[in-house]
């Protein structure tokens, strides 16, 4: 089992975070791209590679919600590409646009998301991309910026079906989490319905997104999501989703060739 993305680094997970990868390891879990999104939890996240190097593909990225860090850490840049040096296999993302927060700054969003969207096309690496209310915009800046050529990744996507077939033009792949298992979740679960499965990831967003009871087997408090929860999330989604190829893709775009 893959998990294409989560946050194995975020600091709800202090204190519990090695039981909960001793977990995953029993439940199955192979590989997991951990996703930074900030310069001040990038660290955190190499050292989780380090640590557990057959499980964890790190991956840094400015997420549109921290972009204040581009104040405090000025040269966030020169420490993303850094990373990227001296990393075996990181990756980019999280990054992307969000319009759903209050006095958000959609410029300084696009500029910050565009920059890390070329950097990832030069090196042709993964990058893991956000979107919250901006899917217009989003797909302006795809069709008029260089792309990696091995794809991207749409993460816990939340666009229409329409749009769809136009992003699979791009090479973009589509994951989804435990979040569309909900009852009240019917119009995402029919949206991923159209992802062709060459284009399908799963993945936790651990610690958020949450899945419903029934694919709940690792409970963890506060609400947590625990990442061992993937192979449920897997088994209840595969009545309604081509889950045969998550794999294959998963290792097409996000196994780093040395």
């Amino acid at each position: 089992m893959i998990d294409a993305h989560n946050h194995l680094q975020d600091i709800r997970f202090d204190g519990m975070r090695e039981d909960i990868i001793q977990s995953m390891r029993k439940a199955g879990i192979t590989r997991c791209v951990v996703n930074g999104t900030r310069p001040s939890d990038w660290p955190e996240v190499a050292k989780l590679a380090t640590n557990h190097p057959d499980l964890i593909i790190p991956s840094f990225g400015l997420h549109p919600r921290h972009l204040a860090e581009t104040q405090s850490s000025p040269n966030w840049l020169g420490q993303l590409k850094h990373l990227l040096d001296t990393t075996p296999n990181a990756c980019l993302g999280e990054c992307g646009l969000d319009r759903g927060m209050a006095d958000h700054d959609i410029d300084l969003q696009t500029e910050v998301f565009t920059t890390q969207l070329r950097l990832a096309a030069t090196r042709n690496l993964p990058i893991s991309i956000h979107c919250v209310r901006a899917w217009g915009l989003l797909i302006e800046i795809l069709e008029s910026t260089p792309l990696p050529t091995r794809g991207f990744l749409l993460h816990s996507y939340g666009g229409s079906a329409d749009l769809i077939p136009r992003l699979v033009k791009l090479d973009a792949y589509f994951s989804f989490s435990g979040s569309i298992l909900h009852p009240h979740k019917q119009k995402a679960r029919d949206t991923f319905t159209q992802v062709p499965a060459n284009r399908l990831l799963i993945e936790t967003d651990a610690p958020d997104m949450r899945p419903p009871e029934e694919a709940l087997t690792h409970p963890l408090p506060d609400h947590l999501n625990h990442p061992a929860n993937l192979p449920a999330i897997f088994k209840q989604a595969a009545p309604f989703l081509d889950t045969s190829l998550v794999q294959s893709n998963f290792e097409k775009l996000f196994l780093i060739e040395e």
